[in-house]
């Protein structure tokens, strides 16, 4: 007795199934050998997300004159002497009429001072992103002094105003009121395909 093609058809179906569904039939393991689980402290000097309302804010202050210094030596380069000129992003700039006109203009640069809704949006870039070379090396006092020091730049507080985690998060910077707030509610569920 010989073997059909139809026979042969069906040991070919089989031994792809097989090979298709064994693998995803066995179960992974438990653990893959690899890594540790992170310790309190690896975890705390990650977990540093400042919240619009000031939640996360550390210890520490800073004005404007606290921030000259470290802006001279540590931010001018990038950003220029006093925050127009770049040649990276231009951080100092309010448009002298009232509006929010990046639609109409999209040549106008997105600054702190007439772009950035959250004073503590600043103080949290900073802190985690500056300087591009050594990022997070800034102390908290350094970071309130830089974050003054722009604010101030930008016409939105006055010079000799001290930022700390009580006052920064009561600053109003000019473009808040163009900002909404997500208010959607999250659901735990997850979406079907």
């Amino acid at each position: 007795m010989g073997v059909t093609r139809s026979s042969l058809h069906a040991v070919c179906a089989a031994a792809l199934v097989l090979t298709i569904v064994g693998p995803m039939s066995a179960q992974a393991p438990a653990r893959f050998g690899l890594g540790r689980a992170a310790t309190p402290a690896e975890i705390a000097r990650l977990d540093i997300d400042i919240m619009p309302d000031g939640e996360g804010l550390p210890a520490g202050r800073g004005t404007s004159a606290d921030g000259a210094a470290t802006y001279a030596a540590k931010c001018a380069r990038c950003h220029g002497a006093t925050g127009r000129e770049g040649p990276n992003d231009v951080l100092v700039g309010r448009l002298e009429r009232d509006g929010f006109t990046f639609s109409q203009d999209p040549k106008l640069p997105h600054t702190i001072g007439n772009y950035w809704p959250h004073a503590t949006t600043v103080f949290d870039y900073i802190r985690r992103a500056m300087p591009p070379p050594a990022p997070g090396s800034l102390t908290d006092d350094e970071v309130y002094g830089l974050t003054a020091f722009l604010l101030h730049a930008n016409a939105v507080i006055p010079a000799d105003a001290v930022m700390d985690r009580s006052t920064l998060p009561r600053v109003v910077m000019p473009a808040r009121k163009y900002f909404t707030p997500d208010t959607r509610r999250q659901s735990s569920e997850k979406p079907r395909p």
